[in-house]
């Protein structure tokens, strides 16, 4: 504030001010600064199970934990446009915490013997040094090594270098790093997700994953903002295709709306429509050939990868959904889907909004919109007319 004006410069006897201090981010407004101190660090953010499939196809149940930690580091400085992840970290917690949110989560339920796999994700990266301590990253590894548990962590491409890879195989020699790399297009990536790092630095990643014998579990976004319906089964059909021969896993990521995040503004603003369900079951279709030539299913010998995709929110307004009526049959036939691998669990799925999603589809492809030609599938008319 200079002379009664606000400016971009400062006052001529201080230091310039940042635009970046000039507007809050949603994480520092009373209202998120409230919400994250009300939480107790000694306790995981979510700790639930799944059905899930071992990397040799026998089908489990997976417990999956989510500590609430300082965040990931990325968001830090700048983050994903899509992330709301920030919404449930607490910027003070210590390893002493963490270490009581890993062991209130092993014990959370009494059947977790049972349940052949564990994954861990931390609203960030495990095996990232400013985000974990090292020794609780040590702890998690050697837990989940010493009760034959097969462990899942997630990572950004930074993290796994040689050197880090080599330490942390010496503790658990085999274990599955997700990646989030979201597109296979280095334009998407910068502009429509500010993802931070390059399809170069996802190449370079896998490489060292697969010098080191690690599962690779390869995330990738459906519908990633300033995207249209038709645009985004294109592009995710081909992104799938790009990295399916280096990929044991590939978990197609329909988009969902997070609070406080650009994707949430768009959204509230009426320039942006989460996918269609109908767009996950296309996609399927259109790729399941090229992950399973002869459909034989998750675990067979043909299979070039696995394709997950397990929408979050799905059926509801702010996560992939159709009309309403059929929301809970297509979200259950793709679920059942990612267990098996077999394209017969898409089979006799109909309702009178495929015919509407079809017409869209068609619109997206023929004219250069954008954001698409969507409109909103429920509520009032009106009031969506109306930006909050």
């Amino acid at each position: 504030m200079a002379n009664g004006k606000l400016t971009m410069v400062g006052e001529s006897d201080k230091r310039p001010a940042r635009i970046h201090h000039l507007v809050k981010a949603p994480a520092n407004t009373p209202w998120a600064q409230e919400r994250k101190h009300s939480w107790d660090a000694k306790d995981p953010a979510t700790v639930y199970y799944t059905p899930e499939t071992l990397a040799d196809g026998t089908p489990t149940t997976a417990l999956t934990v989510i500590l609430r930690t300082k965040g990931c580091h990325w968001w830090w400085s700048s983050g994903c446009t899509f992330c709301g992840y920030f919404n449930d970290t607490r910027d003070d917690v210590t390893s002493e915490d963490l270490h009581s949110q890993w062991e209130k989560s092993l014990a959370r339920f009494d059947d977790f013997e049972s349940m052949g796999m564990v994954k861990v994700y931390t609203s960030g990266s495990l095996l990232e040094d400013r985000e974990i301590p090292l020794d609780f990253q040590e702890r998690v590894l050697r837990d989940c090594h010493e009760m034959g548990k097969e462990l899942v962590v997630e990572s950004r491409t930074e993290q796994l270098s040689k050197e880090k890879l080599e330490w942390a195989t010496k503790i658990n020699p085999k274990f599955s790093v997700a990646i989030g790399l979201e597109a296979y297009d280095d334009e998407v990536l910068r502009f429509h997700v500010n993802k931070g790092f390059s399809i170069k630095s996802w190449d370079k990643a896998v490489e060292n994953l697969a010098k080191f014998g690690l599962r690779i579990k390869t995330y990738l976004m459906f519908k990633p903002p300033f995207m249209s319906e038709g645009d985004a089964l294109v592009h995710g059909a081909k992104w799938i295709r790009d990295v399916a021969e280096r990929s044991d896993e590939i978990s197609v990521n329909p988009m969902n709306i997070q609070r406080g995040t650009v994707i949430d503004r768009l959204f509230r603003a009426n320039e942006y429509r989460p996918p269609w369900l109908w767009s996950l079951v296309q996609l399927i279709q259109d790729v399941h050939y090229d992950i399973h030539p002869t459909n034989s299913g998750n675990g067979a010998a043909d299979q070039i990868s696995r394709l997950i995709i397990h929408p979050t929110a799905g059926g509801k307004v702010r996560g992939a959904h159709n009309c309403g009526s059929c929301d809970g049959d297509v979200v259950a036939a793709i679920e059942r889907y990612s267990v098996s691998g077999d394209i017969h669990e898409l089979d006799g799925l109909d309702c009178d909004c495929k015919k509407v999603w079809q017409r869209e589809i068609e619109l997206d492809k023929a004219m250069p919109i954008p954001l698409g030609s969507g409109k909103n599938r429920r509520g009032n008319a009106l009031l969506h007319l109306r930006s909050p």
